[in-house]
């Protein structure tokens, strides 16, 4: 029986080919780069660092090896082995030394680097000693800024070590007219501009550097023309005709606008690898990838829809080849090799008509041929969105990848135009790299900016302002000293506000040195207004300027704030002394014990007698009975360490868990305490604003790191374990979703998602035979439309069961093809870090 939907055809052997090169590649590091940058640098001191900048860049791409992979029709690689990464060294690199024997060893994202590599890199790092932004962004920061960073409050992460990314730029450009247009463009603002102005002095030097950058890319694509024709020679007669119309398309594109459908494919995909030399940051994203490819599909007539659809396939598997090494700590928020290349379709145009084409279907269709994690597909859903595109996507989502997540055009066209844009920018929304919305080619939305410990926050509302044995936050007063839930809930007020203050400073300071010694002339070129402005995208080039953070924790705030009310102000039947004690002893379960009891009726639960009875039902009932067990009733054992003379603090925990209302069944008492608590940090982070002459805005989702930031987080009060994984984005915690998909998707729309307008993730998990058949795919595509017209902003789907999961880490390699969503983004199931694999397995398992 075939693996792919019979809606969706089956790949060529070209493509399978492909895909396997990937799922055979062992990640390396490669030092090309990093040698090549540092050379530039070395030969460039007295020149200004934007200048600096594009001399690099034209220096890598001039010299880095050209590889074609067998078997490919679109080329260009940032590595000679497949799914390896380069090193940017002007970033960080003092934890790559740091790392170098343990890279191999990790628990998940693993790296080989052979002992010359190591050697290369020891030999270019010292030259950046004091030279990088991630020491410049230090050296802005108040010391109670990297205090709170230290105690894990929140963490700057992302854009501290690496390059910022989060970034759609405008393809169409360079489809249309080419690098050699945009060079004219840069020529005309050049002979406008005020000669008499104290910029022009900057904005000359940043012209300069964008054409050397676009030269440098065309350069770059000749190369491949060259390595091609030579290639050929000793081809195979069929493989060299594809060689020679490979080196034919190079030599054209990107200097030249695309002519066909195969120009545009090869334009677009060497403007979007050389943004990933310029700069490490991830999320580089193709956004409405139908929109702006589709006039080059429709008027070209030298293509066979056949033809059409392996260029598309050899494409989505091209995207799998870029990957990036990040250190031992962020892989835990960013596990599976993930580079959140967002692609979206349908939505929308820009005059409010439906935007669904051909492309979008034939996007679909390459995802399920290929079966990758990249590109990160999604689908904008509005009133008029066409049943068979709807129904398309839930088919692939019923393919177990996790994909396509799906977006809801109303919350977030009025969100964005709160914002600030235009209708027609905002009706012209793309998705970057997890859940963030933003216009293409016109916005530096710098997304993904901080993860915020919502409720590490909340702890230390709790405790008068302490972390531990630290006072670290304002004194708001000790737990037993509140004589209300709204005490509490100022307490936690006053507390975010001291935090996120910390958290912008933070963000501002490396947003500086970015600007200071990172600015990049071949991604500003792309992206409006820089051009006309004069400025790179780091220094406000842009149109439009945000600072993205996230917070984290949402549904185990609410469900705390909501059992303190319940058991202790409104039933008397705990009081706040005797909740402190449990909270400090951890309910008696040493830190770090497997969790026995961590969910109320609903959850997948870690005990062997409950795994024991799921197979005596299968065996009698067969999967569905099996699935009806799910909705029972059953509370694990606590862990014998938890049991013997510590009953009283199980007691407890046991309280917490099944006496006060969960966030994700419908019950508004408890969602309307989770939107407070989300409302009180989305608030906060509104007030600043960042060196670009942008706005904050807040979003609320984790990547992964739910599961990081919840190591550092003691026992909370709905009856969570010290160190256990916080909820992930907007979803209920793991296994308090009792009353099934509607009701969860109910609560989670109950939330402000107008005012969480960076984003906010909604994961949902599913056994696939509750979307079997045709009744299977109507029922998900319901839920679909009923959440958005409760104005819930956005939602994605596991559907795959547990035993699939749990045999996948016991056998990993022959689970290899396995993709699951993550959060914002699917990856390789194998390739993540057990935490983070748990944290999925855990789940609620969903039944119709």
């Amino acid at each position: 029986m075939s693996l792919i939907s019979q809606g969706f055809g089956e790949p060529t052997a070209r493509v399978n080919a492909l895909r396997e090169q990937i799922l055979d590649s062992t990640p390396c590091i490669e030092t090309d780069r990093a040698r090549l940058v540092t050379a530039s640098y070395q030969e460039t001191e007295a020149l200004p660092t934007v200048i600096r900048r594009a001399k690099a860049l034209e220096k890598i791409l001039a010299e880095l090896p050209v590889t074609i992979r067998d078997g490919e029709l679109i080329v260009g690689s940032l590595t000679v082995t497949p799914h390896s990464a380069q090193i940017y060294p002007e970033f960080s690199n003092i934890w790559i030394k740091d790392e170098f024997e343990r890279l191999n060893l990790r628990k998940g994202d693993r790296f080989t680097i052979s002992e010359q590599a190591k050697q290369e890199l020891n030999e270019v790092f010292p030259y950046w000693q004091g030279k990088t932004t991630n020491e410049l962004a230090t050296s802005y920061m108040l010391p109670d800024t990297r205090e709170c960073i230290a105690e894990n409050v929140f963490t700057v992460g992302n854009y501290y070590f690496n390059g910022v990314g989060h970034v759609a730029v405008d393809y169409a450009k360079v489809l249309n007219k080419g690098y050699k247009g945009i060079i004219q463009d840069v020529l005309a603002a050049m002979a406008a501009a005020d000669k008499t102005s104290p910029d022009y002095l900057k904005q000359e030097s940043f012209y300069k550097a964008v054409i050397i950058s676009c030269n440098a890319a065309v350069n770059f694509a000749h190369r491949y023309a060259a390595k091609a024709r030579a290639l050929a020679n000793s081809a195979t007669p069929e493989r060299k005709q594809e060689l020679l119309k490979i080196a034919q398309v190079c030599e054209t594109v990107p200097e030249n606008g695309a002519g066909n459908f195969y120009e545009a494919c090869q334009s677009f995909w060497f403007a979007h690898a050389i943004i990933q030399l310029e700069s490490n940051g991830h999320s580089i994203s193709p956004a409405r990838f139908d929109q702006y490819m589709f006039p080059f599909l429709e008027k070209d007539k030298t293509l066979s829809d056949e033809q059409a659809q392996e260029l598309l396939d050899c494409l989505w598997v091209k995207f799998n080849d870029v990957n990036k090494v990040r250190d031992e700590g962020s892989t835990k928020g960013f596990g599976g090799y993930p580079m959140f290349q967002n692609l979206i379709v349908g939505g929308q145009t820009r005059g409010g008509q439906d935007a669904t084409n051909r492309l979008s279907f034939m996007a679909m269709a390459a995802t399920a041929h290929v079966r990758l994690h990249e590109p990160s597909l999604s689908v904008r859903m509005w009133s008029k969105t066409p049943d068979d595109l709807l129904l398309k996507s839930c088919e692939i989502s019923r393919m177990g990848m996790g994909i396509p997540a799906y977006y809801n055009d109303e919350v977030i066209i009025a969100s964005l135009i709160n914002r600030g844009l235009t209708l027609e920018d905002a009706r012209e929304y793309g998705i970057i790299g997890c859940v963030e919305p933003q216009k293409p080619g016109k916005t530096e939305g710098w997304h993904d900016a901080a993860f915020y410990n919502m409720s590490k926050v909340l702890e230390i509302a709790l405790n008068n302002g302490r972390s531990g044995n630290k006072q670290l936050g304002p004194k708001t007063g000790e737990l037993d000293s509140f004589h209300s839930i709204d005490d509490i809930i100022e307490a936690y007020r006053k507390q975010n506000e001291f935090f996120v203050y910390h958290l912008a400073m933070a963000d501002n300071s490396v947003d500086l040195a970015h600007a200071e010694r990172a600015p990049l002339p071949f991604l500003s070129s792309m992206v409006d207004d820089c051009i006309s402005r004069g400025k790179t995208v780091q220094e406000g080039g842009a149109h439009y300027n945000f600072t993205g953070p996230q917070g984290v924790g949402v549904a185990n705030v609410g469900d705390s704030l909501m059992a303190i009310k319940r058991l202790v102000f409104d039933e008397g039947k705990l009081s706040l002394a005797h909740l402190k004690e449990a909270l400090d002893a951890n309910f008696g379960v040493p830190v770090g014990s497997v969790d026995a009891a961590p969910a109320a009726a609903g959850g997948v639960k870690k005990d062997a007698a409950y795994d024991l009875v799921l197979e005596a039902v299968k065996k009698v009932l067969g999967e569905n009975g099996a699935l009806a067990l799910s909705s029972l009733n059953i509370t694990p054992r606590e862990s014998a360490t938890a049991s013997n003379g510590n009953g009283g603090l199980t007691a407890v925990r046991q309280m917490l868990i099944n006496n006060a209302p969960k966030f994700g069944n419908d019950i508004d008492e408890v969602d309307m305490l989770a939107r407070v608590g989300a409302e009180i940090y989305c608030r906060e982070v509104e007030k600043y604003s960042n060196p670009r002459g942008g706005i904050f805005h807040a979003g609320l989702y984790p990547v992964s790191a739910n599961v990081a930031l919840g190591e550092t987080v003691g026992a909370t009060a709905d009856g969570r374990l010290a160190g256990q994984p916080l909820p992930d984005g907007v979803s209920p915690s793991r296994g308090m979703d009792t009353k099934g998909p509607t009701a969860a998707a109910n609560s989670v729309a109950k939330l402000d998602h107008f005012l969480a307008s960076n984003g906010t993730l909604f994961n949902q998990k599913f056994h696939p035979a509750a979307l079997k058949g045709d009744e299977g795919l109507h029922h998900l595509a319901a839920l679909l439309r009923g959440y958005f017209d409760q104005k819930g902003m956005h939602v994605q789907f596991n559907v795959v069961d547990r035993a699939t999961l749990l045999a996948a880490q016991q056998e990993p390699e022959k689970y290899r093809d396995l993709v699951v969503r993550v959060a914002g983004y699917s990856a390789q199931f194998v390739s993540l870090d057990k935490g983070v694999q748990d944290d999925i397995i855990l789940r609620t398992e969903h039944v119709f």
